[in-house]
């Protein structure tokens, strides 16, 4: 059959990307396998939404290291509010904010808050190495950090609350990404200065496409060192702060 099949000319270029480009034709349409595979993509992206998040496991996880760990809430009672009302994702519950009120001991340079997003898939898997990672580093230099604060159904915003509340210098929140064709399992990494209300995107810095295949997890974890340094040396994040981190993380 796939001599029937036009090659693209790009068709070279394939084995550099897992991005669909020189797919080929049969006739007018698409070859057969190209059409599964996007159908097969579609649906383990479908599959990494909707999955559950088993914040217990993954708490415990984080536990059996050494770490402190709070599991929190946001106010989206369940996954299918969480997908439709985003606002719900950016606060948390009336539960989880008592909960962290009681928590509150002085201050510390950064928060740490890991959550399903989009991708429950993509926090399970990326998350505890990059964590495993980023902690003895933030150690070594002399970072007071407080709880990983373990969050189902949060949207970045989140991390605003959480962070003005544990009274900390730095936020940073690591949750899944919106799953694309072949990405199903991609975290992403946030990091603001001064976390409070009002904060909006611009005031953030981000670290994406976290995953083996993409940014693997211990790159993403120099990265993310080296902006937390650079955003507690200048004062600020965001679009005023650049990434000098340079190429050798890839």
């Amino acid at each position: 059959m796939s001599s029937f099949i036009a090659q693209d000319p790009w068709h070279g270029l394939r084995r550099f990307t897992t991005a669909r480009i020189a797919l080929g034709r049969t006739g007018g349409s698409l070859p057969t396998r190209e059409l599964l595979a996007f159908a097969h993509d579609h649906a383990l992206a479908r599959d990494a939404v909707h999955a559950p998040f088993d914040g217990a496991k993954l708490a415990d996880a984080f536990r059996a290291v050494g770490g402190d760990v709070i599991e929190l809430a946001s106010a989206a009672p369940d996954r299918a509010t969480y997908l439709r009302r985003p606002d719900l994702g950016r606060k948390l519950s009336d539960a989880s904010r008592e909960c962290l009120a009681a928590r509150v001991h002085g201050t510390c340079d950064l928060v740490l808050l890991v959550s399903d997003g989009l991708s429950a898939l993509a926090a399970e898997r990326q998350a505890p190495p990059l964590v495993a990672i980023l902690q003895p580093k933030l150690a070594a230099a002399g970072w007071r950090v407080g709880p990983v604060c373990v969050v189902r159904h949060a949207r970045v915003a989140l991390m605003d609350e959480v962070g003005a509340a544990l009274h900390a210098q730095l936020a940073l929140i690591l949750l899944g990404e919106r799953p694309g064709l072949g990405t199903a399992d991609s975290l992403g990494a946030y990091l603001a200065f001064a976390p409070g209300p009002g904060r909006t995107n611009a005031d953030r810095n981000c670290v994406s496409n976290i995953r083996t295949e993409g940014l693997p997890p211990a790159a993403a974890a120099e990265q993310i060192f080296s902006l937390l340094t650079a955003a507690r040396r200048a004062q600020l994040s965001g679009v005023t702060l650049k990434d000098d981190s340079g190429p050798a993380l890839a």
